[in-house]
């Protein structure tokens, strides 16, 4: 197989990933711009619930992702194996999400005391409860997407996501603000458009895999789950990790004020897209790898890895391009203060010299976990966020009084970190690798 011809695969299998999960993210996007019209409590209120709520879902999804590299090891024509693997990562990914989603509703009693505006952390509190429960209908298709993707149908998944986000952004126009007829809930409202259009996605990707569904009972297996949670939890730590230190950074901002807080929300709004499109690439990274470790032919499994590296350096290179040149109007999008919007465009100029960094550092952790290499990549995204970034924003902000500013500067720093320490156990591992 030629360069190109690897080129294109990655793309190929990518794009429709890329797409799905932007739906996610989309569903967080339209959320803040929407609420974003309604004031600057609002907003910061989500931002600080999303603060606990993403550490929570990304988690989840972690451990998700283990379903896909066992099933693109498997033999497509192996249904026995592929409904086990299905059936039990069902199974599994139920029991993580309840006991989260109860988490999340007992957060919800105790926002007041983490010394954000008292404004803010009561708004907070049900949104937070919300969206807590649409975990459930969001891990029944996200157990259902990563099996698909093993088998490499990423259209699917993509679009019911997309479907999915458009009913989202209906639903927010008809309860945030009240039109036709619906009661306005303001943030609320948000709340429970995304756990109804949740409901609809996971509904129907069922169908989509409902034939593998058959003999549940006689199919559970404890080494599966065994085998799925030595790759899922570490991949969920590594999102903990990630996600937990850009909460407690939230946290850290809602410190400075309510409008460093909302600022840092739009501007971790916007990366988030570019970094949710880069999991994306991630995710093909894994099936890509997984199916060469199914070959076991070393040579493609080199060339696979370095070019889906290669190929998230390129994209997000561009879009921290796009982001310095167009950062003013993004932010106008989000919100009308002056103040809000001045801060949020110059945390966007570190945001985009991030990106490069960010992509790197989640294509890293995609091609190793096709590996299912996981136990170090955790080890380091733990030092790389919480031995440097942390403690240096705190430094930066508070100690030096660079404030928001130098939050994200020691998030730029964790994140390069992480990507170089990714790369460099990828290139030690297929030295050692002997088929």
């Amino acid at each position: 197989m030629t360069i190109k011809e690897h080129f294109r695969r990655n793309i190929h299998l990518a794009y429709p990933v890329v797409l799905a999960q932007l739906g996610h993210i989309m569903v967080s996007v339209a959320d803040t711009m929407m609420v974003g019209q309604v004031g600057v409590v609002p907003l910061a209120a989500a931002t600080f619930a999303g603060a606990f709520f993403h550490v929570l879902m990304l988690f989840a999804i972690g451990v998700s992702y283990a379903i896909t590299p066992l099933v693109a090891a498997t033999d497509p024509k192996d249904q026995s194996k592929l409904m086990t693997y299905l059936q039990n990562g069902l199974a599994l990914n139920m029991t993580v999400i309840l006991f989260l989603a109860l988490l999340g509703i007992f957060a919800s009693y105790f926002l007041s005391y983490f010394g954000q505006d008292a404004a803010v952390a009561l708004e907070a509190e049900n949104y937070l409860r919300i969206v807590s429960f649409s975990l459930i209908p969001l891990m029944v298709f996200q157990t259902f997407r990563q099996f698909s993707e093993g088998l490499s149908d990423t259209f699917t998944p993509m679009v019911l996501s997309v479907i999915a986000n458009l009913l989202n952004i209906v639903l927010n126009y008809l309860l945030i603000y009240g039109h036709f007829g619906f009661p306005e809930l303001g943030l609320d409202g948000a709340g429970f458009a995304t756990l109804i259009s949740r409901v609809v996605m996971a509904v129907l990707m069922f169908f989509g895999v409902r034939k593998y569904m058959i003999g549940f009972k006689n199919t559970w297996s404890r080494k599966v789950i065994s085998q799925m949670l030595k790759i899922g939890v570490p991949s969920g730590l590594q999102y903990i990790f990630e996600v937990g230190a850009f909460a407690t950074a939230t946290i850290m901002m809602g410190w400075i004020s309510a409008e460093a807080l909302a600022a840092h929300q739009i501007a971790l709004n916007l990366s988030a897209i570019t970094y949710m499109s880069s999991t994306g690439i991630a995710a093909a990274a894994t099936v890509r790898i997984g199916n060469q470790m199914g070959h076991q032919d070393l040579k493609n499994l080199k060339i696979a890895g370095y070019s889906n590296l290669v190929l998230v350096a390129a994209f997000m290179f561009l879009m921290g391009i796009l982001m310095i040149n167009f950062r003013d109007f993004l932010t106008s999008l989000y919100i009308n203060e002056v103040v809000v919007a001045e801060l949020a465009s110059g945390l966007l100029i570190i945001a985009a010299a991030f990106q490069v960094s960010d992509g790197l550092q989640a294509v890293g952790l995609g091609v190793l976990r096709g590996l299912t290499d996981t136990k170090v990549p955790t080890i380091v995204t733990f030092c790389a966020f919480w031995l440097v970034a942390i403690p240096g924003g705190y430094l930066l902000g508070f100690i030096f009084d660079l404030g928001p500013f130098g939050i994200w500067i020691a998030l730029l720093l964790g994140l390069t970190l992480a990507a170089l320490a990714h790369i460099y156990r990828f290139y030690s591992l297929i030295k050692k690798i002997i088929f």
